[in-house]
């Protein structure tokens, strides 16, 4: 009764700026955690009440500073007060019982840039760990004086990048783990948020069944609340989203902002409509998906929430280009730019250049569309050798820890000699063969161990080369990737001597691929791209090289291969693919590709001595593919001639390819699909 007594006095408002006794530290920091929640919507009315409520024991040296100290900061970054928030975090670090708040201020002002938390995170957590250690949180909580909310916001920052890279499982562990936290504070609106969060981990993983049942009890524990209820109708358009139901989303969405809009929560409405816009847009409503962007656009930058504001400049670009708006299209993504792009969010940009070049070429905007789609491989490539980086630098620790072990082992074994050879020294005369016989077991015991040694450098050796050789391969298809390509493509220039590319080029799309994933599941899509790879190999020579190129893309280099031969080919790529349907666990689907294909140096009478590099004939196949999506896909488009006197005019082709076909500059060999 004591607890809630002193719980309804501070929350009703003090009479003076302090108390004259002390209050409770839960109903304490039940208050904090209440400012700091309507901080998100309300900064300065908080950060002034926050002022009026500093107690007396709260002042510099006592106690329950740093408690104090950690929601100002917290608010002071909901004002967008960045400056004086760090200011906080300073004097936290200097508190014995703050430096773990001060690194977690620190991770949730990074968050607010929209840069990686998870370092700062993570260092927080390790410190909080030692009162709030998992297992038992009930007893940590009650006995140890664990700060539940302060491990709860360190694991959900943890989780969130853990779910952005694509480890879903691992994000499940750490939103479990923050659930027992809420739990064990009994704070029903942290309760609430955990279960919805798992929900989405759990779609995520494509258990249906559990995400349904963590919303409903999320609703229950939201119940009363209207923020909180807002949050977890959210978390329900996200699970409604990846289930692909764009109508159930939108309308949890909207349901959400109709919350948010009762709670009189400006920020997190903004937020809101920012979803909305993604629903919106996946129904084909681009008119009104613009309208509700540009109605959270401002309030997103009232509030400095530059996460959101990044990915609505983003959605909103794409609106424009669907409307044909092409100039306001450019403008947005110009703002997207000056965002930068934070290495631990390179998976989810290169999807964003995906759905940005792809929206591009619908428009018929090949130009963009191609510069996106190079962003996009870039963004991958990046991503790849930052995964190679981390994988060889995780053997590299493993050897190093065995090699370690073993030199400790070398120094035991040779210790115990010594000691062995002193002791027959002192019994020379009596244990003569002894030491002989010890004396060659040394010898043996050392032989033994330069040989393992030098097997294990042998199989360091083979784990690097098996590395290197799997970084070449892609692991879904087991075809050449584009690390590979780049591999053969400079070993022929070097060969070549500067007289340029040589070869044919063919570049296959899987038509509607993304239409699969979204109705069919990403298993399916998987058994498509795995299948659609095998039928292309099989329609090639066995002297070609195969390339999945990225996502549902793939690449034929064939050396020596003149046009005639090149567009059988292309033929027997569209028939092989599209005459049968694919079985997948879903049932069969009928599958298209439409190919771009040409063979270098480019035909016709002025362009057949001109030669390329590389880099330009994969150029000219991107924009052949393009050509054959926009004319209705299931088709391939090769160049049969290209009527260019130098370099300088086979480039201007390039950059107006569509009056160049017009104007009879560039033929083009068309091959239709099979019906």
């Amino acid at each position: 009764m004591r607890t809630v007594a002193l719980l309804l006095m501070l929350v009703s408002g003090f009479a003076s700026a302090a108390p004259v006794t002390a209050p409770d530290p839960v109903a304490e920091d039940t208050l904090l955690a209440n400012i700091t929640r309507r901080a998100f919507d309300a900064p300065e009315a908080m950060l002034a009440e926050l002022q009026q409520r500093w107690p007396t024991h709260a002042e510099p040296g006592q106690p329950r500073e740093a408690a104090w100290l950690m929601a100002r900061g917290r608010v002071l970054l909901a004002a967008g007060q960045a400056g004086a928030a760090d200011a906080v975090a300073v004097q936290l670090m200097a508190r014995e019982d703050g430096v773990d708040r001060s690194w977690l201020l620190r991770a949730l002002a990074q968050e607010r840039t929209g840069r990686s938390a998870t370092a700062l995170a993570a260092r927080a957590l390790a410190g909080l760990d030692k009162r709030c250690p998992a297992g038992d949180e009930a007893r940590a909580v009650r006995e140890l004086g664990c700060d539940f909310r302060s491990a709860w916001e360190a694991l959900r920052i943890l989780q969130r990048e853990q779910y952005a890279q694509g480890a879903f499982a691992v994000a499940e562990t750490s939103i479990r783990r923050a659930l027992a936290l809420a739990r064990a504070g009994d704070d029903k609106h942290l309760t609430a948020l955990s279960h919805g969060l798992l929900a989405v981990a759990q779609q995520a993983q494509d258990r249906m069944d559990a995400a349904r049942a963590e919303l409903r009890a999320a609703a229950t524990e939201a119940a009363g609340d209207l923020v909180a209820g807002a949050r977890v109708r959210n978390y329900e358009a996200a699970v409604e989203r990846r289930a692909r139901d764009m109508a159930a989303s939108r309308s949890a969405v909207e349901a959400a902002l109709l919350l948010a809009e009762q709670a009189d929560a400006p920020h997190l409405a903004a937020q809101l409509r920012s979803n909305l816009v993604d629903s919106y847009m996946h129904l084909g409503m681009a008119k009104e998906a613009l309208a509700a962007g540009q109605r959270a656009m401002p309030v997103l930058q009232r509030f400095g929430d530059r996460f959101y504001e990044r990915s609505l400049h983003h959605n909103l670009a794409v609106a424009h280009i669907k409307l044909r708006q092409f100039d306001q299209a450019r403008q947005e993504l110009a703002k997207v730019s000056e965002f930068g792009t934070d290495p631990a969010d390179l998976v989810p940009r290169a999807r964003e250049l995906r759905e940005l070049g792809d929206t591009w070429g619908e428009a018929g905007q090949y130009k963009e569309a191609l510069a996106a789609l190079h962003a996009e491989r870039d963004l991958n490539t990046r991503a790849n050798e930052r995964n190679r980086a981390a994988a060889l630098e995780e053997l590299g620790r493993k050897y190093d820890s065995a090699a370690k072990q073993r030199d400790l082992d070398l120094l035991a074994r040779d210790g115990q000699l010594k000691d062995q050879q002193i002791s027959n020294q002192q019994l020379a005369q009596q244990v003569g063969f002894a030491i002989g016989a010890l004396l060659l077991l040394s010898v043996a015991l050392i032989g033994v161990t330069l040989v393992r040694m030098r097997r294990a450098q042998a199989r360091l050796t083979a784990n690097q080369s098996l590395l290197r050789a799997q970084s070449e391969r892609d692991p879904l298809t087991d075809l050449s990737n584009r690390r590979h390509f780049l591999a053969v493509m400079d070993q022929s220039a070097r060969e070549a001597r500067g007289e340029g590319f040589v070869g044919a080029l063919m570049m296959i799309d899987i038509d509607h691929f993304k239409n699969v994933n979204d109705w069919h599941g990403h298993a399916a899509g998987d058994a498509v791209i795995v299948e659609v790879a095998r039928r292309i190999r099989a329609a090639v020579r066995d002297t070609d090289l195969v390339v999945r190129w990225g996502g549902e893309e793939f690449l034929v280099f064939a050396p020596a291969l003149p046009g005639d031969d090149l567009a059988l080919m292309a033929e027997r790529v569209l028939r092989g693919i599209g005459s049968q349907p694919i079985e997948t666990a879903e049932g069969p689907l009928r599958i298209t590709v439409s190919i771009g294909f040409a063979s270098f140096p480019l035909g016709g009478a002025a362009g057949a001595g001109l030669r390329l590099h590389w880099e330009q004939a994969v150029n000219w196949a991107d924009m052949v593919l393009y050509q054959a999506k926009a004319e209705g896909r299931n088709r391939g488009v090769g160049i049969s001639a290209v009527e260019a006197p130098d370099a300088h005019a086979l480039a201007a082709v390039l950059q107006d390819f569509d009056a160049a076909c017009m104007n009879g500059q560039v033929k083009l060999r068309q091959l239709p699909g099979p019906p």
